[in-house]
């Protein structure tokens, strides 16, 4: 079978299309937390991508692109048959799956879609996992079907009230916490605020508190310098030691100033 081979493409959702790969060497390596660079010509834009799942027996990999701009509208324009140009990976460093205990795993918008992997993982560690999926309208609601297969309990709010709970992923957090059920981990994955809000929100509990900084990756190898972030006192590149880090530690003030 052909390197690269778009084995499906279907959209989910609109702007956000969901491609099955061929990439054996890939899906037989890759852990949760960890991505590839995807290019779609020789002259293309290099786009880091979160592997949504794999399966090492059929040698696949499944990524999630949303379009935002020219390059991820171009990758959305690929159908089945058609070959990925360039594909490597799996690159940056796996997620922290341990038994921790109770779970929350927090998605916004294609967060939702970065966060899948973990979420799997986690429950197969043996943790109770609830997920808490946000988007803006019910329309960009994705893999809450998915969700609901792999974990305990799927929690669905929209901005707009127009699905399931009307507000935000924040205040479904608040609201398990509110009626004392036990959290001993969160994964937080979507937008800098939504995850800085997160991390403000546990704080107080001492709850640990991971986010991935994916969506600052630009070149996905650290020689841009486009991702790095403080942890503490400490620089560091979300695209090599990260994407996930200590969400408590992240200092979201100066990555936001700087993302503007």
């Amino acid at each position: 079978m052909t390197q690269n081979l778009i084995l499906s493409a279907v959209f989910i959702a609109p702007e956000i299309k969901r491609f099955n790969i061929h990439a054996p060497l890939i899906a037989k390596k890759c852990k949760p937390g960890q991505f590839v660079i995807i290019r779609k010509s020789a002259t293309g834009e290099r786009i880091p991508m979160t592997i949504v799942d794999s399966d090492a027996e059929e040698g696949s990999i499944t990524l999630i692109v949303q379009g935002v701009g020219k390059s991820t509208r171009e990758i959305n324009q690929l159908e089945t048959g058609d070959t990925i140009r360039d594909l490597v990976g799996p690159l940056g460093t796996p997620s922290e799956i341990e038994h921790f205990g109770n779970v929350v795993v927090i998605g916004g918008g294609v967060g939702t879609a970065v966060s899948f992997p973990q979420a799997k993982a986690l429950k197969e560690a043996g943790n109770t996992v609830t997920a808490i999926i946000g988007a803006r309208t019910k329309s960009l609601v994705i893999l809450e079907e998915e969700m609901r297969q792999i974990v305990d309990e799927v929690l669905v709010c929209t901005d707009d009230g127009s699905y399931c709970s009307e507000g935000f992923v924040t205040g479904q957090l608040q609201e398990l916490l509110a009626s004392n059920h036990k959290i001993d981990y969160v994964l937080a994955v979507g937008p800098l605020p939504m995850m800085q809000a997160v991390a403000e929100i546990t704080r107080p509990f001492g709850i640990k508190t991971v986010a991935s900084l994916n969506s600052i990756m630009v070149d996905g190898t650290g020689m841009c310098g486009g991702c790095r972030v403080l942890i503490g006192e400490e620089m560091k590149f979300a695209c090599v030691e990260g994407p996930e880090f200590d969400a408590h530690q992240v200092n979201f003030e100066v990555l936001m100033n700087r993302n503007q």
